[in-house]
């Protein structure tokens, strides 16, 4: 056997890893027909695999789902990875920046319609929030939360080894403070444009990211320009 030819292990990895994606694939397309409440034997059927198999991947359907959630959070990571390391920066200050970079609004979009948090209008069919009408469901909330915490450790990672020698207790810190504010970024940037993918909103989400602020500056004062008070307050995850 040459050399270059993956062992047996490898093949092995390969095929998971095949598997794997395929079942977040069919998850994605589920989701984006028909929200998150799709079946295991749905979900089998369009990633082609046998029952068992998606449970030999994944322990639940929240698991697949957060993981379909974390996919659409990557470009974060990605835009960490794609700029130079600013030795002067502080973790929070390079974990910040590579959110700004990312290019989420589409992302969002699909992962907002994908949880069940964009519906269409009964009336009209126009794209609807709805947390602009009624709370937002605690399984959408809770399954926003997973799809970032898993995300978070490669971020950690990654952020890291731009910063050797630092702790990781403080980078774990620092990108879970950071994740938290997404959360809550997200909440005002989808009651503002119910999902939409237009210039306007990519405006309303550079505006809300500009609000992003080092935890260790004093906050600042919002004025008229801030989406603080030109878009709707929206209700919290889960609650009234």
């Amino acid at each position: 056997m040459s050399s270059d030819e993956p062992t047996e292990p490898d093949r092995r990895a390969r095929l998971k890893a095949r598997t794997r994606l395929a079942i977040v694939d069919a998850a994605a397309a589920l989701m984006a027909a028909d929200g998150p409440d799709f079946s295991v034997d749905e979900l089998a059927v369009r990633a082609d695999v046998a029952r068992r198999t998606v449970f030999n991947h994944f322990d639940s359907l929240d698991d697949v789902v957060a993981a379909v959630g974390a996919r659409s959070f990557e470009a974060i990571v990605d835009a960490l990875l794609q700029s130079e390391p600013d030795p002067g920066a502080s973790l929070q200050d390079d974990a910040a920046g590579a959110v700004r970079r990312a290019d989420l609004v589409g992302p969002m979009a699909a992962l907002s319609r994908g949880f069940g948090l964009v519906q269409p209008d009964l009336a009209t069919g126009a794209p609807t929030c709805v947390a602009d009408t009624a709370d937002v469901p605690p399984r959408a909330a809770m399954l926003l939360l997973r799809s970032l915490a898993e995300l978070n450790d490669r971020f950690v990672d990654e952020l890291l080894l731009r910063h050797p020698g630092r702790e990781r207790l403080d980078a774990d810190l620092a990108v879970a403070a950071l994740l938290s504010d997404l959360v809550v970024l997200h909440r005002y940037w989808l009651a503002a444009t119910a999902g939409a993918t237009d210039a306007a909103s990519r405006a309303t989400w550079s505006a809300l990211l500009d609000r992003l602020r080092p935890r260790t500056a004093p906050p600042s004062t919002p004025d008229s320009s801030t989406p603080d008070s030109s878009t709707p307050r929206p209700r919290p995850h889960g609650g009234s």
